[in-house]
């Protein structure tokens, strides 16, 4: 059964459309923008128009976004069927491992491909990388490529049957801490209080990986915008979204001051850096 598509789908149209190829393996990724590059990667259950409207937000402050498509139809509004296509068919995936023992996800590599690509074509002194969801943790694996100095893990999901896991193989988990240490990484995180998807045992098991680098900041769950779109509402039934779908796009909304918290965290490590 296909996603259906509905009168809120987002054409993307304000996107260049491109079929980037790292190591024989071709994705679509959606590029906007000038600046510093930042590879924002889409939540479950794809680009949708929440995830486009926060990459919009990080060109508009002076980025070049890289928007990866992962899974799902790109652009698609959020719906309920999605729990039955698309999801289950990532869970399934070669390219994801979304349960505990699998290690680091091998769609991982592929990404931290696209970071060197992107920041060979935008140069400054790195790449942001900023996950969500089910990609939460790809922001910290990507880190053991050098261009990537500034990740950001929002309300990262995986391994979904481990609230305490990361996601992580053993041997990227000590690669990554070291490079954290060696090169004085700070790695910011978002989540929502009483989110059953990332909880505070996984926030925990972030920090002692890599100590004071990991600045974990948790919203309370009444800051969570109360009608996100279907799939949220019925499939993930809490707040989790902290800046797509469970945002709240009021001035000096908790949620908006997150996103905003976000730019800043990627505007010191790209564009103030000398």
């Amino acid at each position: 059964m296909a996603t259906t598509r509905s009168r809120y789908d987002d054409p993307l149209d304000d996107f260049e459309h491109r079929e980037v190829e790292v190591e024989g393996v071709g994705k679509r990724v959606y590029v906007a923008g000038s600046g510093p590059a930042v590879v924002l990667m889409p939540e479950m259950p794809g680009i949708s128009p929440d995830v486009a409207r926060f990459a919009r937000w990080i060109q508009q402050a002076g980025f070049s976004v890289y928007v990866p498509s992962l899974f799902g139809v790109d652009g698609a509004y959020p719906l309920a069927d999605a729990a039955e296509t698309v999801v289950r068919r990532a869970c399934v995936s070669a390219e994801f491992r979304a349960f505990a023992g699998g290690g680091t996800s091998p769609v991982v590599a592929w990404l931290r491909g696209l970071a060197r690509m992107a920041h060979a074509e935008r140069g400054g002194p790195g790449v942001g990388a900023v996950g969500l969801c089910f990609t939460g943790n790809f922001a910290l694996a990507m880190a053991l490529e050098p261009a990537v100095v500034a990740p950001v893990v929002n309300h990262p999901s995986l391994p979904l049957d481990d609230p305490a896991g990361l996601e992580l193989g053993e041997e990227d988990a000590a690669a990554v801490a070291e490079r954290v240490g060696r090169d004085r990484l700070k790695v910011l995180a978002y989540r929502f209080e009483n989110d059953r998807w990332c909880t505070g045992q996984r926030f925990a098991a972030y920090r002692a990986l890599l100590g004071d680098a990991f600045d974990g900041r948790v919203l309370p769950a009444e800051a969570a915008n109360t009608d996100p779109p279907p799939f949220f509402r019925d499939i993930v039934g809490c707040p989790h979204s902290v800046v797509t779908a469970h945002l709240v796009d009021e001035a000096g909304h908790p949620t908006v001051r997150a996103r905003d918290e976000i730019i800043a965290f990627l505007a010191e490590r790209l564009l103030t850096r000398t």
